[in-house]
């Protein structure tokens, strides 16, 4: 009976870890949705942060264009933003469209960021007090948003894209766009 006991706490850990392993991981009971899917995006217009003079700033009107889009979420000092970065350029060169909004950040620190990963963007804008990041319901980064041709959020993805996360994006994306 004593050694039920001594194992019991270990057996009620183990249960717990395997409960919120598989709901941080997204394959629990459900991920969590954004409440401003199926909503207009938040009305917004930021400066440019690229270190390309050519490459514009964003702001919400470009989500109105009637192409679906990806709004990646991102910053130079964020590990996972690095981490995903492939899988944004393996996006780009399927032809999504991809716009960005760097948070709190720093020119010099965003070119360097996209000299060593890659710049899948066309317009990155600078959101220095996280505003827009926040009237999106964004509660870090990165974070990526399926945006179609008339400015409606249809998707949120939460946490750095990873390679087996790309076909359903293409997939929203695409849905977007009917």
């Amino acid at each position: 009976m004593k050694r039920i006991w001594l194992w019991a706490p270990l057996g009620l850990f183990a249960a717990l870890f395997v409960i919120m392993a598989s709901n941080l991981s997204g394959q629990g009971p459900r991920a969590p949705v954004s409440a401003l899917v199926g909503k207009p995006v938040p009305r917004f217009s930021l400066p440019s942060i690229s270190p390309d003079p050519a490459q514009p700033g964003l702001g919400s009107a470009s989500f109105r264009q009637g192409t679906p889009r990806l709004l990646n979420v991102f910053a130079s000092w964020c590990i996972p933003c690095a981490a995903e970065a492939p899988q944004l350029l393996k996006l780009a060169r399927a032809g999504v469209a991809i716009d960005a909004i760097a948070v709190r950040d720093r020119p010099h620190d965003v070119a360097r960021f996209l000299r060593r990963h890659g710049n899948p963007y066309q317009r990155i804008g600078s959101d220095a007090t996280s505003q827009v990041q926040l009237a999106l319901g964004s509660s870090g980064v990165p974070e990526t948003y399926v945006i179609d041709g008339r400015g409606i959020i249809r998707f949120h993805h939460i946490g750095d894209i990873r390679a087996e996360d790309v076909t359903e994006i293409l997939e929203e994306v695409r849905a977007a766009g009917r």
